[in-house]
């Protein structure tokens, strides 16, 4: 079974605050051009997407440098719904497994499309992130913009240990029932700090 964890990229997607909106167009017709094609104009950030270590560090390796394998592998459903913040939990101990990608199903994302969704957001806390570090978690995926707020020392902490993020995914409610899954959630090729993905899980029961 697969289950598609990635939000739909269209014209006028929403985007964190500040950041450029995203614009996606149709610039050819068939029945006027012979042939039919769109351009999309779109910020790093916005949608589904993975945060690489350039975005808030001194990094200067790109996000197309690092190797794919460092973007696949076995996943691990952490069910935080409706709490304020992800807190340390002792039995966190034994279910995050070493080098797994964390996937984070707060229920944030019933807000996405909302202005509350880019501020009301729970927030993780520096010793869960700890925990992460120690785990050597390839990376953390969450169904909410970001994992911490200005002046964002937990994404600087999860870069400064190799960590990935990725933000605003969709569908984490349906990893709850699965034992064991996999997790696909590759950046594009490109020569940039971050990048859209498609984020998969593939149930490996």
């Amino acid at each position: 079974m697969m289950i598609d964890l990635t939000r739909l990229i269209h014209d006028g997607l929403p985007v964190f605050p500040g950041d450029q909106e995203t614009v996606l167009a149709q610039t050819r017709h068939l029945i006027s051009n012979s042939y039919t094609n769109h351009q999309l104009s779109i910020n790093m950030h916005a949608g589904t997407h993975i945060d690489g270590p350039m975005h808030l560090t001194d990094s200067n390796r790109y996000l197309h440098e690092f190797s794919l394998d460092r973007f696949i592998g076995n996943g691990c459903i952490l069910d935080v719904s409706h709490e304020k913040s992800v807190e340390y939990k002792p039995m966190y101990e034994e279910k995050i497994g070493m080098g797994q990608i964390v996937v984070l199903h707060t229920g944030h994302g019933r807000l996405w499309g909302q202005p509350e969704y880019f501020t009301d957001y729970p927030v993780l806390t520096q010793a869960f992130a700890e925990l992460l570090e120690r785990k050597q978690a390839k990376m953390v995926c969450m169904d909410m913009p970001s994992p911490d707020k200005y002046p964002f020392d937990v994404h600087t902490f999860l870069f400064g240990h190799g960590i990935f993020i990725a933000e605003n995914l969709t569908n984490t409610d349906r990893l709850l029932s699965l034992t064991s899954f996999e997790i696909t959630a590759l950046p594009l090729l490109i020569r940039a700090d971050s990048s859209p993905a498609r984020i998969i899980a593939r149930s490996i029961e």
